[in-house]
C-alpha cells in the first residue's frame, strides 16, 4: 500500500511540472491546444487510476465497462467547462459583469452537473464492486480532478489582469473591497 502510495505522489509530481504544450513550428490554435491537453490528460487519469487500484481480475472486468461510460457522460460536462475556460481566456482582459457572471453561473452549472455525475456512477460502481474499493476510486479520482484543474489553472491568465470596465451610462466604480 505505501509502495502504491509513494508511486503515486511521484506520479502526481511528474504529471504536475510536465509543460501543458509541445513545441511546434507554428502557434497552435486554442482548440488544437485543448484537444491535446484533455487527450493528455485523459491517459494519465486512466494511468494514474489503473495504477491506484490496482485490480484484481474480477473487480477490473467490473470496473472499467463502467468508467468508460462514466467517462463519455463527463466529457459532456468536461466539453462545457472548455468552453468556459476557452470563452475567458479570449475575453479576460476586456471583461464586462455581465460576461463574467454568465461564465461563473456556467462554471457552476458544470459543478453541479459533475457533482450529480459521479453520484450516479458511485451508486453503479457500488452494485458491482466492494464498498471499499469504490470509495478508493472516488478519493483518487477527486486527487486525480485537484491535480489536473490545478494544472488547467496555472496556465490561465488570473483574474487580476482583468480590466474593470463600467456599464455605459454608469458614473460608478469598480466595487470597493
Amino acid at each position: 500500500m505505501m509502495k502504491n502510495c509513494a508511486f503515486l505522489m511521484v506520479t502526481f509530481a511528474m504529471l504536475a511540472f510536465c509543460p501543458l504544450g509541445r513545441a511546434q513550428d507554428q502557434e497552435p490554435t486554442i482548440d488544437s491546444t485543448i484537444a491535446v491537453v484533455r487527450a493528455n490528460m485523459q491517459a494519465d487519469r486512466t494511468t494514474l487510476i489503473t495504477t491506484g487500484m490496482n485490480f484484481n481480475d474480477k473487480d477490473g472486468a467490473a470496473f472499467w465497462p463502467i468508467y468508460k461510460q462514466y467517462q463519455y457522460e463527463r466529457s459532456k460536462v468536461d466539453d462545457d467547462r472548455v468552453a468556459v475556460i476557452k470563452e475567458y481566456t479570449q475575453k479576460y482582459s476586456t471583461l464586462t459583469d455581465a460576461e463574467a457572471k454568465a461564465m461563473a453561473d456556467k462554471t457552476l452549472d458544470c459543478d453541479s452537473r459533475l457533482a450529480e455525475l459521479k453520484k450516479k456512477y458511485y451508486r453503479k460502481f457500488s452494485k458491482v464492486l466492494p464498498a471499499l474499493t469504490v470509495a478508493k476510486f472516488f478519493q483518487l479520482e477527486r486527487r486525480v480532478d485537484l491535480m489536473m484543474d490545478m494544472q488547467v489553472e496555472a496556465s490561465l491568465p488570473p483574474l487580476t489582469q482583468a480590466q474593470y470596465t463600467v456599464p455605459r451610462g454608469s458614473v460608478a466604480g469598480p466595487p470597493q473591497q
